[in-house]
């Protein structure tokens, strides 16, 4: 049924109400139900501002030009893309750096329990799931034939390649010291190398650029780069959705096109964008490229910018019958809409007599539909011959159809497929041609060639009866990715990390968890504390996998929130006294460990509506996808968040806001269109940085800072960057003197971004000197005074210096043995002296 936009929106906003009536249910309610609760509310409240109900389970669902695409924005600012090997480069000029200190320390080693039996708030908890243990995002798998049992290896979001020798019950990561830990697409290459191609192609806010691709001939153990026969990489700075070879060459789809490899350089061999497109990252999104497996003459690929089109995109099918020398488009016939095709992915039969599609459809997201999957289709010969990917094909799924066989999926009725553009993998059963995997949100599966359709591994287990008496089989986690049949089993990789069950198994359950030993943890933020019983305890907020909780007296770590986590306050003595944030700036808190939580707790417009509160008059309208919080460093229970506007609180742990009053102040408004982007706060003094301008990135871009020394107001910029100011650190013995990091590079790879990424005032902000020095031309995310030294997280590891150098200062290395992941977070420990470095795919590492 077809609603007018006029009465639609009066239908949301009712449903809003609705929602958060539920929400505020489920806070009561025996049998908790607060993930789907608070997912349900949050959506209901955003649709009824206008837009599509975008807030989800997965921090990293958001366009890039959107509100949630801010990972991204962050290091493209001010512009919209990062042209050449910057993070290469980054990486070589750090390991030409000195190191100094000893060895950092993988503190997340435990395996994380996403359901733990004794956390069962009824909002903020998973109970009654049906999750279990899981990891990071994977994004890609393979198996390497041994002789025996095969080796398996599985790519993963920033967190690299994992190897195991025994089918997932034990994981070794065997590509930290790479340049980059970014992985798009694994394969087996016919003389028995294994390629992977970098840069993870998913199109979320943190699908980071990699540096080319690599190729072993080790099973694995060991990598090196494919480049041109001059050294050079045109691959370098991109993401890679595919590898593919025919014998002859190497395929690479890639998001600047279709590039093929013949032994010696790359050439790219697709690229329809159009003379002078202003948006050729978009136009040139090829998802996907694989070879007949029984015609290498034939070569499909496919251009799936997910939308919107504009009239010059070049979206659709295209085909090579020569050995991908030349490709020509091609109109699919049948069921496909030709002329909405977004990302997809294809599938071959083993014996090519099937081929199925899976398609994005861009204008079903542009026009904010719940589902944005145009379906599932398929092209077969006649008689078992070779299928035609011009030939006409037949849909065989679609929302509908697939919600109706039983799916859980938690964007509601027909919604399978919301995230068709994000979440999209295919499979076909080598010995079985009718038997196909489909990964979107959930799996699912069928054994007649798309007839009928099982859903393997539901969203969650809430919506059926058989979580009321707790009898459901567990699931796997949410958010697809990759899929591979190998040894008789099914494998997948999804946004919880690896799972696999026997081909053999139909139906729901049965999932075998392999993530005890993958620790790819995407950690956004980290903090630590004291705790009462003993030892340290760390929280830190993940991309997908909630606020976790790393108690050395416990024999697992613990995610006592789902959903997703971001910024953490921990009182340095008693981590059970912490406070963790859901999108937007939804803050809970809680005195007992994670065990319960006080969900009221935050200012902002969006937070209140997810938790069942009416927004309140005075709530803050803009606070960023991931916003910033923080306590005092001298007063733990002075704290200060912040949205368009600043708040502070002084009532730490009894600070609540609802329908009845609010702890929070407003002390300063930045602005209309900005957000603040970190906070720092000692003795009072705060400093506050901000982005806005409504093109975060682009040519409107702004930035700012403001503080409260000498009375609130904004601080001269002038020899600052025009880049994202992504932390912020006030000196505790002197409110004169602080230090701001800029995210992002150099002018020398975006246009307009000037230089420098690290500058220090002594005099409160009218006077900035760039103390980067050495410093490598690489985003910078977090910054701590430790003593008389300065210690910041960049996407290449972590750098130290002597403070008070001035424009000579001389950064190294600190420590050895920390991966190549980026690291989005550093904190100081209660001890005062050691380090935690939260890594987005590698998980907590500390170091003294």
């Amino acid at each position: 049924m077809k609603i007018q936009r006029s009465v639609r929106v009066l239908v949301v906003l009712v449903i809003a109400v609705i929602f958060a009536a539920v929400a505020s249910a489920a806070l009561a309610n025996s049998k908790p139900k607060g993930a789907g609760a608070r997912q349900q509310s949050q959506n209901a409240y955003l649709q009824s501002l206008g837009g599509q109900g975008s807030a989800t389970h997965t921090a990293d669902d958001g366009d890039l030009a959107g509100s949630m695409g801010q990972y991204d924005a962050e290091r493209f600012a001010p512009g919209t893309s990062l042209s050449g090997p910057a993070l290469l480069d980054a990486r070589l000029q750090a390991n030409a750096l000195p190191t100094s200190g000893g060895a950092w320390t993988e503190d997340t080693t435990k395996a994380y329990n996403a359901n733990p039996s004794n956390y069962t708030d009824p909002f903020w908890s998973n109970v009654g799931s049906g999750f279990s243990l899981v990891a990071g995002r994977v994004t890609t798998l393979d198996a390497i034939a041994a002789g025996g049992t095969p080796i398996w290896l599985a790519g993963t979001a920033d967190g690299g390649i994992w190897r195991s020798i025994d089918e997932g019950t034990n994981w070794t990561p065997v590509f930290d010291s790479m340049p980059t830990l970014s992985i798009g697409s694994l394969e087996n290459a016919p003389d028995g190398s294994v390629w992977v191609g970098t840069g993870e192609a998913n199109t979320s806010q943190d699908s980071y650029a990699g540096t080319g691709v690599y190729r072993s001939t080790d099973s694995g153990l060991t990598w090196s780069p494919v480049d041109n026969a001059d050294g050079s990489d045109p691959l370098a700075g991109h993401t890679i959705f595919r590898l593919a070879f025919d014998g002859t060459y190497t395929f690479a789809a890639t998001d600047d096109g279709l590039w093929r490899y013949d032994g010696s350089n790359w050439t790219e061999i697709l690229d329809p964008a159009a003379a002078n497109d202003p948006t050729p990252w978009y136009d040139n999104q090829v998802t996907d490229v694989v070879v007949n497996p029984t015609n290498p003459n034939i070569v499909l690929t496919v251009v799936g910018w997910r939308g919107p089109l504009t009239p010059d995109s070049a979206n659709g099918f295209y085909e090579s019958t020569d050995g991908g020398k030349t490709f020509n488009p091609i109109t699919p016939g049948g069921d496909i809409n030709a002329g909405d095709i977004g990302r997809t992915t294809f599938a071959w039969s083993s014996d090519g007599s099937m081929l199925y599609a899976v398609i994005e459809s861009p204008s079903m997201l542009a026009a904010g539909d719940i589902s944005n999957l145009q379906g599932v289709f398929v092209t077969s010969g006649s008689g078992g011959a070779s299928a035609n990917p011009a030939g006409s094909w037949t849909e065989i799924a679609n929302a509908q159809t697939l919600s109706a066989d039983g799916s859980a999926d938690a964007y509601g009725p027909n919604s399978v497929g919301a995230q068709a553009w994000y979440n999209q993998t295919l499979a076909v059963d080598p010995t079985n041609a009718k038997h196909v995997y489909l990964g979107l949100e959930e799996d699912f599966e069928s054994s007649d060639g798309g007839q009928t359709w099982d859903t393997a591994s539901p969203y969650w287990n809430y919506p059926f009866a058989c979580d009321q008496n707790d009898t459901c089989p567990n699931v796997t986690h949410p958010d697809q990715h990759a899929l591979m049949v190998s040894d008789g089993k099914v494998v997948i990789g999804n946004d919880g990390g690896v799972y696999s069950r026997p081909v053999s198994d139909t139906g729901t359950g049965d999932w075998s968890d392999l993530n005890t030993t993958m620790h790819n943890l995407q950690y956004y933020y980290a903090g630590a504390g004291d705790l009462p019983a003993g030892g340290i305890g760390i929280w830190g907020g993940l991309q997908d996998n909630g606020t976790a909780l790393l108690d050395p007296n416990q024999s697992q770590q613990v995610e006592p929130a789902g959903g997703d986590g971001f910024d953490v306050l921990v009182n340095p003595a008693n981590a059970n006294d912490m406070v963790g944030e859901y999108t937007d700036l939804t803050m809970y808190s809680s005195t007992d460990g994670g065990h319960t939580f006080n969900s009221y707790v935050s200012p902002g417009c969006v937070a209140q509506a997810t938790v069942g509160v009416k927004p309140r008059k005075d709530c803050d309208p803009s606070a960023r996808f991931v916003a910033p919080f923080t306590a005092d460093q001298t007063n733990i229970n002075d704290w200060v968040a912040g949205g368009r506007y600043i708040w502070t609180s002084s009532l730490g742990w009894k600070t609540k806001c609802g329908a009845k009053g609010c702890s929070w102040g407003r002390v300063f408004d930045t602005g209309a269109n900005n957000a603040v982007t970190a906070i720092s706060d000692a003795n009072g003094a705060i400093y506050a940085t901000w982005v806005g301008g409504g093109g975060n990135p682009g040519p409107t871009f702004g930035a700012g800072i403001v503080t409260n020394v000498r009375g609130w107001h904004q601080v001269s910029m002038t020899g600052l960057p025009d880049r994202y100011p992504a932390g912020i650190v006030v000196d505790k013995t002197n409110r004169l003197h602080a230090i701001v990091v800029f995210n992002g590079y150099s002018r020398r790879w975006i246009p307009g971004a000037g230089t420098g990424h690290v500058f220090e005032t002594f005099d409160g902000g009218s006077t900035w000197t760039d103390i980067s020095g050495n410093l490598p031309d690489v985003p910078c995310d977090a910054v701590v005074l430790v003593g008389s030294r300065i210690a910041v997280a960049t996407d290449s590891g972590v750098f130290i210096a002597p403070d008070g150098s001035g424009t000579g200062t001389q950064w190294s290395n600190l420590g050895t043995g920390l991966p190549n992941a980026s690291v989005n977070d550093i904190r100081i420990g209660p001890d005062g002296t050691s380090l935690y470095a939260a890594t987005h795919g590698r998980g907590v590492w500390s170091i003294t």
